[in-house]
């Protein structure tokens, strides 16, 4: 898998080879902070998507840099891939995660000023785990909402079956 980078971030990289060749830095301060967020960029998409020595080789080769650049770079994405994974997951937010469910269905068949009025509620308390404490949520909709609310749900997980869906999350991981 190749990494693509747009135009912008290929000119943030492309000042990498007027700055590694010498010890006097006469560029301005934009030209530097672009030249950073271009190869952190870099090395975070390839530590994010594990992109192999190879195609690492070949995703920087199209920036039109010199051959020691290119194994400097390459060597500089090798040692810090691991590392750079580790912070990343770190970074990632920790969602909750499901603990139970409880449902009531409450039907209001009268009222004072309507005596023939059927009103349906499902009420849903949903408890989730965050960080080994323990929330409950409480939800309250009518049966044909709910009914659309099942619907999409069934369709995105019919949709994660797809061939295509499934290589996103193996690339993903």
């Amino acid at each position: 898998m190749l990494l693509v980078l747009s135009e912008e971030q290929k000119a943030h990289l492309g000042c990498l080879p007027r700055l590694g060749a010498a010890g006097k830095l006469d560029v301005g301060v934009d030209t530097i902070q672009h030249c950073i967020e271009g190869l952190t960029y870099l090395l975070t998409e390839s530590s994010k998507l594990m992109i192999s020595e190879l195609d690492f080789q070949d995703s920087i080769h199209v920036l039109g840099f010199p051959d020691e650049l290119n194994s400097v770079l390459l060597q500089l994405y090798l040692d810090s891939r691991k590392e750079l994974r580790s912070v990343l997951s770190e970074l990632a937010p920790k969602l909750p995660s499901y603990h139970s469910l409880e449902w009531r269905l409450d039907v209001q068949l009268a009222s004072r000023s309507l005596r023939q009025q059927i009103k349906p509620t499902v009420t849903i308390k949903l408890h989730l785990n965050q960080n080994e404490d323990q929330t409950a949520q409480v939800l309250q909709t009518d049966p044909s909402t709910l009914l659309h609310l099942i619907q999409q749900l069934e369709q995105a997980l019919g949709e994660m079956k797809t061939n295509h869906c499934r290589r996103i999350v193996r690339n993903m991981k």
